[in-house]
This record gives structure tokens, C-alpha cells and sequence, in this order.
């Protein structure tokens, strides 16, 4: 499990994080999404202990991260897939960490089978693409056979059938108890492996829920109907949410069964309802549009 509470985050002026609290539960995966500057990177940071938090905590089961004597036995992590010594193999790289942190010689072998290396990780990770090197960060994120795993950017640099690898690897993890934490701008990604969301904007938390409820939460239902506009006043008489155009009418927050049963009640004829979902791309650009602070111009 991951914990951060009231974690605040200042370089100076800057607020990176801004009285942050969420909680990561084993079992799940979970998305950590925000716009670029949200606080995501400088969060995990210091959840890896790589940063200093101005004020609050982030544990990982209990502790912080600095107090445990061999880490990669209780988190695997991976933020740089860059971050590694060009020189050496991948293999190399794998036997270094291993022996730094008392994990048998033999797990090598097992994690370059899981993260699909094979015999690249006997070659020199100068000549690796950014897929391979992506491949090899989380070999070292899973070797330690941790509990908790975070993930920056997973998918950057994987082909097709990296992608459906990882996904799979990540329900896979999930489902066998571990505490999963991702940060990607693959919203279509998330949509498919998140169980839960957590989305921050300018360092603050934006929402803390499950995927389907974001999903649901921002979906409607379409009406067309010729009688539309008395549609209208029976639905909002009703405590719905209701937008008309013409004919067509657009009900927020509820569920096709709900308003056709209102409809058969008041004896109004409909010719066309419908449940619009929406994409988990359109509900986060709905829940971040406020928290944007790096925006393109067109012309």
C-alpha cells in the first residue's frame, strides 16, 4: 500500500505539490494521471525517496522508503529508463542491483525471461532502443519481487506487442496482490488496465475514484423526441439535469433505463434514447481543463 497525506512539495516559488492525499491499494491498478507540471513525477520521487517532501508524508506500507535496509525487496520502481550505465549489458545492470540488495543471481535470469529481454540483455545498453531499455527498467523493477511498483511512462517506446505485453503484466501483478502504481498520458491505455484513478492538477487532487465511475460520471443519456420541450420541464421537475435542442435533449448523470421509464410514465413519445459513454480522454480533459498550465496557441 501507498499513502500520501497532506504531501506539499515547494522549489522556491513554485508549488509542485500542493496538500496531496491518496491512498494506493493493493490488488488494483491505478492510474495517476495529471496535465504536464501536475506534481505526478515529483509525487513518485518522493515516494521512492529520491526527493525531499516540504511538508507531509508518502509511506509505502507503513514506512518510508529511506528506512528500508534492501528496497527493491518491498518497491520496484521505474521513472528513468535512461538512467542506466551505457556500458554495461542489461544482464550486467540486472547482476549489480541484485547483489546490492542480497536477491539471488538466479532472479536475473527469471526477470529478463518475464520482461521478454533474451539475448539482448547480454549486449551493451548503449545499443538499446528506448523499447528495450523500457524492458529492461522493469526487469529491475520486478526483481526484488516486490509488493508495491510504480511505473512512469511504461508504455514509452514499446511496439504493438510490447504494449499488450505490458498491460498484461500489470493485471497480472494486480491480480496477485500487489499494490500497482502507473503514471502514463496513454489515456487510451489507462482506460483499458486502471481500476481506479487518481488525477491531480497543479499539484491538488482532482478526483480519487474508480475508472467507472469517471466513465459513468461524465457519460449522458440522448432523448430525441417531437415533444421535447414538455419532456424537458418533466425531467427537470424531477431533479434531472437537462440541455434541449430542438427535438434532441442531452440528460447528465443518469441511465437510459431511468429516463425511458420517466418517458413511459408521462406518456411521452420518444424516438430515439440512447446512453452516451464517454472516452476516459474526454472525461479527464472535462476534469483537468482548469489545472492546464502549458497550452499550445493555434493559429
Amino acid at each position: 500500500m501507498i499513502e500520501v497525506r497532506g504531501l506539499t512539495r515547494r522549489y522556491g516559488d513554485v508549488l509542485a505539490v500542493d496538500d496531496l492525499t491518496f491512498t494506493v491499494e493493493p490488488g488494483a491498478v491505478t492510474g495517476f494521471l495529471g496535465p504536464n507540471g501536475a506534481g505526478k513525477s515529483t509525487t513518485m520521487r518522493i515516494v521512492l525517496g529520491l526527493d525531499r517532501a516540504t511538508s507531509g508524508t508518502a509511506l509505502v506500507g507503513g514506512r518510508a522508503y529511506a528506512s528500508f535496509p534492501a528496497p527493491l525487496h518491498e518497491v520496484g520502481a521505474l521513472l528513468d529508463p535512461g538512467a542506466v550505465h551505457p556500458g554495461r549489458t542489461g544482464r550486467d545492470h540486472l547482476r549489480i542491483a541484485a547483489r546490492t540488495n542480497a536477491i539471488p543471481t538466479r532472479r536475473v535470469d527469471e526477470v529478463i525471461e518475464r520482461a521478454g529481454l533474451g539475448q539482448a540483455a547480454r549486449r551493451r545498453i548503449k545499443g538499446y532502443s528506448l523499447g528495450m531499455r523500457q524492458r529492461l527498467g522493469i526487469a529491475a523493477a520486478l526483481l526484488g519481487d516486490p509488493k508495491v511498483l510504480l511505473f512512469d511512462e511504461p508504455v514509452n517506446g514499446l511496439d504493438l506487442d510490447g504494449v499488450r505485453w505490458i498491460r498484461g503484466l500489470l493485471r497480472q501483478l494486480a491480480d496477485e496482490g500487489r499494490t500497482v502504481l502507473v503514471s502514463s498520458h496513454l489515456l487510451s491505455e489507462m482506460q483499458q488496465i486502471a481500476d481506479r484513478l487518481v488525477v491531480v492538477g497543479r499539484g491538488k487532487l482532482i478526483a480519487d475514484t474508480t475508472t467507472e465511475r469517471i466513465l459513468g460520471g461524465l457519460g449522458h443519456v440522448r432523448v430525441v423526441s417531437p415533444e421535447a420541450a414538455n419532456f424537458e420541464k418533466v425531467l427537470v421537475d424531477k431533479g434531472f439535469v437537462v440541455h434541449r435542442d430542438g427535438e434532441e435533449l442531452r440528460v447528465e448523470n443518469s441511465g437510459a433505463d431511468h429516463v425511458g421509464t420517466v418517458a413511459h410514465e408521462s406518456r411521452i413519445l420518444l424516438h430515439h434514447l440512447s446512453e452516451v459513454r464517454q472516452s476516459l480522454e474526454d472525461a479527464y480533459l472535462d476534469l483537468t481543463d482548469d489545472s492546464v498550465e502549458y497550452r499550445g496557441v493555434g493559429r
